[in-house]
């Protein structure tokens, strides 16, 4: 891994554990000094990331970490829904990325009693990236992690990030068990169900925030 790698998946962790908001500048003096590294290296990480879907430049403005659009959420959950979907009702119930789904489940129950909603949307996110591993893709998985940061980047946004997350936890363990008990295409009817409805309750959630 080149330096400049290991610098992007630096930033772009920071990114998706939240502790750089969406909309948040980067000052690219300050954060070449506090991570030691130049400036050029910086840029380079900056355009990967941009690439990503993670930052954005603005002319004369400098470079912000992205505030999705209702119209990347559309985007992201057509992509989620094609790929997971998809690799769902393909899977093996016995696949070793189910035991990866059954982890997530567990870990995500765990937060809902002291309502840890940045542990449960790291579950969520580990549970989904588990699904895509189903299909033994690395391309596949590697796309998905990238569609699953900017999708952190979505739930940054929303201002009540307890009634984002904590319905989902249930509803994760029930896409497993339609797995486990009825099959791939159960599974995949009852992911496709999940999607659809985590849609709309963040592009409501979107609406709201426009009216206020």
């Amino acid at each position: 891994m080149t330096h400049r790698d290991a610098l992007t998946d630096h930033l772009r962790q920071k990114i998706i554990n939240g502790e750089l908001l969406p909309g948040s500048r980067l000052s690219e003096s300050a954060l070449a000094n506090q991570m030691d590294v130049s400036r050029n290296t910086l840029r380079e990480t900056f355009r990967a990331l941009t690439e990503q879907g993670l930052l954005g430049h603005v002319p004369y403005r400098g470079v912000s970490v992205k505030a999705p659009t209702e119209a990347d959420v559309l985007d992201i959950y057509r992509c989620r829904r094609t790929v997971e979907c998809s690799v769902m009702g393909q899977a093996h119930p016995q696949h070793p990325a189910v035991e990866r789904m059954l982890r997530a489940v567990q870990e995500a129950e765990s937060h809902v009693t002291d309502k840890n909603w940045l542990g449960m949307g790291s579950a969520n996110m580990a549970f989904h990236e588990a699904i895509v591993a189903l299909s033994d893709s690395p391309r596949l998985i590697r796309m998905f992690r990238n569609v699953s940061a900017e999708l952190r980047l979505v739930f940054l946004m929303i201002e009540d990030p307890g009634a984002l997350h904590e319905p989902f936890v249930k509803s994760n363990r029930e896409i497993l068990e339609a797995l486990l008990s009825d099959g791939p295409e159960a599974g995949a009817d009852a992911l496709e169900q999940y999607l659809l409805e985590s849609e709309r309750w963040v592009l409501g959630a979107y609406g709201r925030r426009r009216i206020d």
